[in-house]
């Protein structure tokens, strides 16, 4: 019997597909892998980079603006997309993305805990800061926190409107937690004030300055060793007295939350005699 040939086998000329479908989705994974790796590290470059910003406003450098910051973690933030500042709603949660790593120098340190400070009263403050009865803004001493007279006082006057009692109150609630002294300063616009209770703008601003003192420590409990105050009369402004603008955002009582880097004082402050005369004073024969 003769035995039946086998059926030749063609040969699969398709088979490669199944290779080149193998590699395309490796490849599709490698990307985004890739891709994701690559949001992941903006996301901390721009963190670090609004790190520096905020240290930076601090010293005056940079000018805060009103641009939105990516907060989530589902929302990548790329260097190209790093603003000037932080808006003020979103303000104490940007607080929580700058806070110092350790082994930072104190000056730097002190920066982040200024901006943490300027996060907590924009948001108890956002109402007054909208309507520009109350502006923050940092310098090289710390935070200003300026009272726009037309909210708090009277033309004229250095009797604190009562309705502005609780806008002072819920300041001095953030300030009794902080460490950092404080300084009053009273300012005036350019115009010449003499009236039957103040004869110069000189008068005028320190008694400001001292209303806005005594109500922290009488009324809200700050503790007097960590204030002072300071009368500037126009000497200090901040905006042209050509205008009736710039005059009404001189005439203020700015809060200054002081630097601690900057206001130390010294270990062992030295102490003189009363009964001991000057080093640089000799003894008097005659006495």
């Amino acid at each position: 019997m003769s035995r039946r040939k086998k059926k030749e086998e063609h040969a699969n000329s398709e088979r490669w597909l199944i290779s080149y479908g193998d590699f395309v989705t490796l490849l599709f994974a490698l990307f985004v892998v890739l891709f994701s790796s690559s949001q992941v590290d903006k996301r901390k470059v721009g963190k670090i980079a609004q790190a520096i910003q905020v240290a930076f406003q601090q010293l005056g450098i940079f000018n805060s603006g009103t641009a939105h910051i990516s907060l989530s973690q589902n929302e990548p933030m790329s260097i190209s997309d790093i603003p000037s500042g932080a808006n003020v709603s979103r303000s104490t949660s940007l607080s929580r993305l700058v806070t110092p790593p350790k082994g930072v120098p104190s000056q730097f340190s002190a920066l982040w805990h200024v901006e943490q400070i300027r996060a907590e009263l924009e948001h108890a403050l956002l109402p007054q800061l909208r309507s520009h009865d109350v502006r923050i803004r940092t310098n090289k001493e710390g935070l200003v926190i300026s009272l726009e007279e037309i909210g708090f006082f009277p033309s004229g006057s250095a009797k604190m409107k009562s309705a502005a009692i609780p806008i002072l109150a819920k300041i001095a609630k953030i300030l009794a937690h902080v460490p950092e002294d404080i300084r009053v300063e009273g300012h005036t616009d350019n115009v010449p004030i003499h009236n039957a209770q103040y004869a110069s703008n000189w008068q005028l601003s320190t008694a400001r300055a001292m209303t806005v003192l005594s109500l922290l420590i009488s009324r809200f409990g700050i503790a007097p060793d960590r204030l002072s105050a300071a009368g500037y009369a126009q000497y200090h402004s901040i905006a042209s007295n050509a205008t009736p603008q710039g005059r009404a955002v001189n005439r203020r009582v700015d809060v200054v939350i002081l630097r601690n880097d900057l206001q130390s004082p010294p270990a062992h402050p030295e102490k003189i005699e009363a009964n001991s005369p000057p080093a640089n004073q000799k003894p008097n024969p005659h006495h």
